[in-house]
């Protein structure tokens, strides 16, 4: 019997892959098997250096995804450079910390555009040649999108971030909805409080950081790695009749 999770031959493109949950998913997927093409502002040169170490075949491909100019040049870079895309993590992501009173047009724009408006067009532009492929050859994509557990609740002082991932998931279950039956798997994963550059506020918050490990079941911050197997199971043949969901990496931060 093959291993329903082995990603040999695969491609996946990962965006914002130079560093934590995007970095730590890349090499999990590199690690089953897949081949891997880096998306982002900053080059993931170390991310692409450890999936070549794993005998895979990496790229960088150099993108600014604040806005959508880059996207289909994203899509056709990956194809020329590796022949094909399978597999599309939606990880790269921003977000501005501020009361709702003072929250800034500019601060909403540019966090809705990163993590939302720039998602769905990179999904718009994977699926067409995932769902045109699907069509001539009969294999499935899949796409992951990163959600968050104010996809779930509400949060304080991340309004625009808040906004963005409870669109995450809402677009997640759409696109499942349009694109199960023509070929494409669409599903998000929502990690838990993860010890990123996008939460070295809440940690250095004494405060802060004390209320959220007291609330985690598992009792620590979540690393980048512990979000591995989530992703490789949900970019592989073993996930083929799950669309649509979000799964909690979370360390039982939503049981509680």
């Amino acid at each position: 019997m093959t291993n329903p999770f082995d990603l040999t031959g695969q491609v996946a493109v990962i965006t914002g892959a130079n560093t934590g949950i995007g970095q730590g998913i890349a090499l999990a997927l590199a690690a089953a098997g897949a081949d891997i093409a880096a998306v982002g502002r900053t080059p993931a040169e170390e991310t692409v250096r450890k999936a070549r170490a794993l005998g895979r075949r990496a790229e960088l491909i150099a993108a600014d995804l604040s806005t959508i100019a880059p996207v289909d040049r994203v899509v056709d870079e990956a194809v020329n450079k590796l022949g094909k895309i399978d597999i599309l993590v939606n990880n790269a992501g921003i977000i501005r910390r501020a009361d709702s009173l003072d929250f800034t047009e500019a601060d909403w724009d540019a966090v809705v555009d990163t993590n939302l408006k720039s998602v769905f067009f990179l999904c718009q532009a994977a699926g067409k040649f995932m769902v045109r492929r699907f069509g001539e050859t009969g294999e499935r994509g899949r796409i992951i999108n990163i959600a968050s557990m104010l996809s779930f609740q509400g949060g304080i002082r991340v309004p625009s971030y808040t906004a963005s991932k409870s669109g995450i998931a809402g677009l997640t279950k759409l696109l499942a909805n349009e694109w199960a039956a023509k070929g494409v798997n669409v599903n998000a994963i929502a990690p838990g409080y993860i010890a990123t550059n996008n939460t070295s506020a809440l940690q250095a918050d004494e405060t802060r950081n004390r209320q959220i490990l007291e609330r985690i079941p598992a009792g620590r911050w979540g690393d980048p790695a512990d979000l591995g197997g989530a992703a490789v199971f949900l970019a592989s043949r073993a996930s083929d009749y799950v669309q649509g969901h979000i799964l909690a990496v979370d360390g039982g931060w939503l049981a509680r």
